[in-house]
């Protein structure tokens, strides 16, 4: 009787030390569960935060304004150049008033090897990127079997700017003399001609041109170059600007007018030319101290 109630005891001892070590692993299971959900979602949160970040940083530096902005103006400017400046230049190039005339520059020079020779550099200076002017060069440009003295004159009317390469034996050349007066007739003190001088004393300056500011090639001609092509730039911009001013003043006065004056839209409003718009080479000079060995004083008699 007595091992009876002792096997009882023990069964149900058993069951019960079965059920606590269940309770135990059943508790336990509960939290090691709950420890992953808690750890899982910490991860998420860790994982969304650095890909917010990431994101945030990568259009920062893709979308933002000031650095595209400055990137783009970084890479398109030129060393020298402002933005505006070359803004300014293209649009000179490109306008209307500019294609107006077949040539931007008319260049005369005596018929030497040695001038020939000098003018052709300076014409593939002018020429080539990123100046792209068009010039007219004798020997290049005039037509075959063409009256001299023709070519010459239609050259110089279908052009915007006359330069003079006066050497030594452009005072011999007696075409070279023959332009000269053609173009001073043409442009009378309009600033449109631009003698270069190279290898010649005041004494020996023409006389017609002590008017005239001149560029001098003798000690750097590549320098003088740079200043002839700014030259002409600065005279394309401001045929341009002069053209914008007369087109504002043609629209202010069509608003003035009254129903009297709209049979007279048709007459001129001004005989103002844009060709014959002033560049004088003594503003360039003041403006910029490096042409002052080139861009020199008119002639002193």
């Amino acid at each position: 009787m007595g091992q009876r109630k002792a096997f009882i005891f023990g069964k149900h001892f058993a069951k019960a030390l079965n059920k606590h070590d269940d309770d135990n692993n059943m508790h336990g299971w509960f939290q090691k569960l709950f420890k992953s959900n808690v750890s899982s979602s910490a991860q998420r949160r860790q994982e969304a935060k650095v890909t917010k970040n990431s994101v945030s940083s990568v259009s920062t530096v893709s979308t933002s304004p000031a650095s595209a902005s400055s990137f783009c103006s970084s890479s398109s400017s030129s060393p020298g150049t402002t933005p505006s400046k070359l803004l300014q230049s293209q649009t000179a190039l490109s306008s209307v008033v500019r294609w107006r005339r077949k040539y931007d520059v008319f260049v005369c020079h005596s018929s030497v090897d040695s001038d020939i020779e000098e003018a052709g550099r300076l014409v593939s200076f002018l020429e080539e990127p990123p100046q792209n002017l068009r010039c007219f060069l004798r020997q290049r440009d005039d037509c075959p079997g063409g009256a001299i003295s023709t070519e010459l004159c239609q050259a110089v009317q279908n052009s915007h700017l006359w330069v003079l390469l006066i050497t030594p034996n452009f005072l011999q050349d007696d075409w070279c003399s023959y332009m000269m007066h053609q173009v001073l007739v043409e442009g009378a003190m309009s600033n449109r001609i631009i003698p270069l001088v190279q290898n010649l004393s005041h004494l020996q300056y023409p006389q017609e041109l002590k008017f005239y500011y001149y560029i001098n090639l003798s000690t750097n001609p590549d320098h003088g170059y740079t200043v002839l092509n700014k030259t002409v730039l600065q005279y394309l911009k401001d045929l341009v600007k002069n053209e914008q001013t007369l087109d504002c003043n043609v629209d202010s006065s069509s608003n003035g007018l009254s129903r009297q004056d709209v049979s007279k839209k048709d007459k001129p409003v001004s005989n103002y030319d844009p060709a014959e718009t002033s560049i004088p080479l003594e503003v360039i000079k003041k403006t910029d101290g490096s042409f002052s060995d080139d861009c020199c004083d008119r002639h002193q008699e």
